[in-house]
């Protein structure tokens, strides 16, 4: 178990590493993880065996679940309802038009026999949003016409669709199914996703609204929960799971909530985990030496797929809504296959189903040349097409996205017998450049204006500038204790040079002290020393 843990750490270390690193050498980070497994696997350097293609096949379907919630989290649905519906055609016509393409290529030109060649069809149709979505933050592509929405949207949802018809497709290979049967599933996978996504967004909304968590975190965990939960509920019911989490993942993260910022560094942290597991251990599930047997029949899967199956699709979907022709170049190109390929392509291993190719490494190859080549090229790409716009911030596209405000809140609560009582805030002189932005009266908040009234026990909150010397105050707490000088002394008999005391905390209260404050046992006070910077 030691030995286990200890491997873990230092595959986690080396996926850090190779993250800092791949964007100086010019290769997506997400190659950089399948490498690295590879290096750590049964053909690679360090020889670990291992080849369960069923314990794969589960910790990749849980790690696909957080990359698709906080793909669908961090969409900005502002940005991305302009090109919605191109989106939305590329994710699911364009996802069937692209399997159907490549369905017949294997068949009448690779010679595989018809459902084993639309199964390849099916696991590779849809794009990677792990991969897009990288490439876009890491290069910072500011896209000209919301193509960088329209990527974002299309990425993030047509795994679903591919999902949907590799379990056709697997099915019929199974023994078939009745045309009643089919349309049902259809019906299913479709309408049962999108209900239960959005109805499970919508009671965690009103619950994270209505309940307030008694300790720091418990809001994180309970949208891992949702999240969790938007998949395990409709796939029991046999809809589709991956376009549920998805729309679940949309609505919470255009959803105004408390601690957003919060919510997103925890999931930025761990979907960049599950990244990192999801493509590292399909490097270690892959063999190195199975690729050259795959090489011819990859690489023209591969070609066929980047330069014929790809731009048809889209163009059959996006000329009919009057795009720009460099536009579709550019989305064509960006159209990247990944990791939701190669775990569909291992559902189709560990299924009853006969095959007579190795999928998961042809499916593997065109992974690695889809990221490979298209992945690297995405910005030159771009910058050849002119379809960079300098104007814009590919950030925005995020919910995540936050600009630098410079300001900064204080608390303070209204005494009893204080001036303020019963006055309107016109009334009343603050701090020069300072504004009073909320009042917690009873538990409730107010947004003030000229005319709210002040009430004993108000708690007043203010924001003004954040001051840019606020590097050179250097805090520290000491503890009182009996004997130490400060115990049972008010703050105006202690002499303090080049040192103050800004604040106490007493039995679990802050207290803003003032020169009368006298200072108890077991105080611990709070203390700016500027001597530290003379």
């Amino acid at each position: 178990m030691t030995a286990v843990l200890i491997m873990a750490s230092v595959v986690i270390f080396a996926c850090v590493l190779f993250n800092r690193l791949s964007s100086k050498v010019g290769i997506p980070a997400l190659l950089a993880f399948i490498l690295l497994g590879m290096f750590f696997g049964s053909d690679g350097v360090v020889h670990i065996p291992f080849d369960d293609y069923i314990f794969a096949e589960r910790i990749c379907s849980v790690a696909l679940i957080f990359i698709m919630f906080y793909g669908g989290f961090g969409t900005n649905m502002n940005f991305a309802r302009p090109v919605l519906a191109k989106a939305v055609l590329l994710s699911s016509f364009g996802t069937f038009f692209t399997a159907g393409l490549v369905g017949l290529f294997c068949h009448f030109v690779l010679k595989i026999a018809v459902l084993e060649s639309f199964l390849i069809g099916a696991v590779i149709s849809s794009t990677d949003a792990a991969s897009v979505f990288s490439i876009l933050r890491s290069k910072r592509l500011n896209l000209k016409y919301n193509c960088a929405s329209l990527l974002e949207v299309e990425s993030g949802s047509n795994d679903p669709f591919s999902y949907m018809l590799t379990v056709i497709v697997l099915t019929l290979m199974n023994g078939g199914m009745k045309a009643q049967s089919a349309v049902y599933m259809l019906f299913a996978q479709v309408v049962y996703g999108l209900i239960f996504g959005a109805a499970i967004a919508y009671i965690a909304i009103w619950i994270l609204k209505n309940f307030k968590v008694s300790a720091s975190g418990f809001d994180m965990i309970f949208i891992v929960g949702v999240a969790v939960l938007s998949y395990a509920l409709p796939s029991y019911f046999g809809g589709n799971g991956y376009l549920s989490v998805y729309i679940t993942g949309i609505i919470l993260g255009n959803t105004k909530l408390s601690n957003k910022t919060g919510l997103v560094n925890f999931f930025d942290g761990v979907t960049s985990l599950m990244q990192m597991v999801l493509f590292f251990l399909l490097g270690l599930l892959s063999f190195p030496t199975k690729l050259g047997t795959v090489f011819a029949t990859g690489l023209l899967l591969a070609l066929f797929l980047t330069f014929a199956a790809r731009p048809v699709a889209v163009s059959v979907i996006m000329f009919p809504l009057k795009c720009r022709f460099k536009e579709f170049l550019f989305v064509s190109w960006a159209g990247m296959r990944g990791a939701a390929s190669i775990v569909f392509a291992i559902m189709a291993v560990i299924n009853p189903a006969v095959v007579d190719n190795d999928i998961f490494h042809i499916v593997f190859f065109v992974v690695l040349f889809s990221i490979l080549v298209q992945g690297s090229l995405i910005p030159k790409i771009a910058r050849v097409l002119d379809m960079i716009d300098e104007k814009a911030d590919v950030m925005k596209t995020f919910t995540d996205y936050t600009d630098e405000v410079a300001v900064q809140f204080i608390e303070f609560k209204i005494p009893e017998n204080h001036a303020w009582i019963g006055k309107e805030i016109r009334e009343i002189t603050f701090p020069p450049e300072s504004i009073l932005v909320l009042i917690i009266r009873d538990g409730k908040k107010l947004v003030p204006n000229g005319k709210t009234v002040l009430k004993e026990g108000d708690s007043l909150i203010l924001s003004g500038k954040a001051s840019d010397g606020a590097s050179d105050v250097h805090l520290y707490e000491i503890t009182v204790e009996e004997n130490d000088g400060f115990s049972g002394r008010a703050l105006k008999d202690i002499a303090y040079d080049r040192k103050l005391i800004i604040m106490i905390r007493r039995r679990g209260k802050i207290i803003i002290p003032k020169g009368n404050t006298v200072i108890k046992n077991n105080d611990i006070l709070v203390i700016n020393d500027s001597e530290v910077h003379s």
